[in-house]
């Protein structure tokens, strides 16, 4: 029987906007009095969900409601969803940052959390006094540290800087030394939030393979959030999925990456307002052919109005790119202040699913609008050849030419 690590029984956590006092002394006596009995506030209004994009009409904000799920010693599970979804209040709530509002935790084994950069690090500090402290504060013995020293050092590769303060690391510095720290404690369970897209690739490339040893290898719970989905499908075995503060879905990791793909309906066009200078993305496929179009005004003329764009795959992996100085029109550029740029893609190539677009806009080497990822796109009916194509072979199906040569 599979020893349960982390159990979440009826999880709640409310957060008040604005003014924290409920207007009077006594009032504020009584919800001091309630939180420190870990009561739940008597004054809380029940049912304002925690939806960025409306107004409410409580000053009460939901972050989690009603959380209910079990994780199994060992498992890899991926916490996915929007942004505001409570993804971090969730794992702020299990390291034990943060109290719920009603509801409890519990499990077994020790945690390691990595949830923000520098956590646990002192500005002035060395790094080699502050893999001392932030172990000290993961619950690490001196003994261990020093035993694991080296190793920690190793991995996050800033060893030139160990004797140097903090204060002067990039993010990326930070980040990779306070991972090596989480990642070589002797820990039942490893929590990471997505502050791993700080480092460069070929450090969460490093960061992916540790958490998928410290899984499968040793047996250990990891807790993963990351919008990246693609790394969070190659590490994780299951997940759940979070919106507006409630468990949308949860089970196998591929199904619950599906559930999440089928909820968020590509976006095929996007309108901006006055005080942008792109006022209009619009996307649209006939057949195996794919158009962008991208309407623009300026207060004055542009004497060379640029525009480039790149697709990546629903993973966030970039597929290609173009622009028109790489790309020249057929046509040469005018000057203009307002107007359209077409792009026209006649062989993408691209097998059936959904694709992100980004954009940047600008005038000569000057960049006016700047946006990443910020359209969705669905393919269908792309590729109509394709005969048992299979999802790992990834996004892009070429045409591949095979020729058998006899040798003697």
């Amino acid at each position: 029987m599979s020893k349960i690590a982390i159990k979440v029984e009826n999880l709640s956590k409310a957060y008040q906007l604005g003014n924290f006092s409920t207007g009077t002394i006594s009032r504020d006596i009584e919800r001091w009095w309630a939180l420190a009995r870990g009561k739940e506030d008597p004054f809380l209004k029940i049912g304002e969900t925690n939806d960025r994009s409306i107004k409410g009409t409580s000053d009460i904000v939901w972050s989690l409601k009603d959380i209910n799920f079990e994780i199994e010693q060992g498992d890899a599970v991926g916490i996915i969803g929007k942004n505001g979804a409570g993804k971090s209040t969730l794992l702020k709530i299990l390291s034990r940052i943060t109290a719920p509002t009603t509801g409890k935790i519990s499990g077994n084994g020790r945690i390691a959390s990595l949830l923000e950069v520098g956590t646990g690090f002192h500005p002035e500090l060395t790094g080699r006094e502050n893999i001392y402290l932030n172990g000290a504060i993961l619950g690490m013995r001196k003994r261990e540290i020093d035993r694991k020293f080296d190793e920690i050092v190793d991995f996050s590769g800033v060893e030139r800087y160990i004797e140097t303060p903090v204060k002067r690391y990039s993010s990326g510095m930070y980040v990779r030394l306070a991972f090596a720290v989480a990642a070589h404690l002797d820990s039942e369970i490893l929590i990471v939030d997505e502050v791993l897209a700080v480092g460069d690739a070929e450090f969460q490339r490093k960061c992916l393979g540790k958490m998928g040893q410290v899984s499968r290898g040793e047996g250990r719970t990891v807790l993963f959030v990351s919008h990246n989905l693609g790394a969070v499908e190659n590490l994780c075995n299951s997940a759940i999925l979070l919106d507006e503060g409630n468990i949308s879905t949860s089970g196998n990791i591929k199904d619950v990456i599906r559930s999440y793909q089928k909820n968020n309906e590509p976006k095929n066009e996007i309108s901006f307002g006055e005080e942008s200078v792109v006022k209009k993305i619009k996307l649209f496929q006939v057949e195996d052919k794919i158009t962008i179009e991208c309407y623009f005004h300026n207060s004055v003329v542009l004497d060379n109005p640029t525009i480039g764009i790149v697709v990546h795959d629903y993973n966030e992996n970039k597929i290609f790119g173009s622009n028109t100085k790489l790309h020249p029109p057929e046509n040469p550029v005018f000057p203009s202040a307002e107007g359209k740029f077409t792009a026209l893609i006649t062989s993408p190539l691209l097998v059936d699913g959904i694709y992100i677009l980004s954009l940047w806009f600008g005038n000569n080497d000057v960049d006016f609008f700047v946006a990443d990822k910020l359209l969705t796109f669905k393919v269908e009916g792309m590729v109509k050849y394709i005969y048992n194509h299979q999802e790992n072979c990834g996004p892009v199906y070429p045409n591949v030419y095979w020729k058998q040569d006899n040798i003697y």
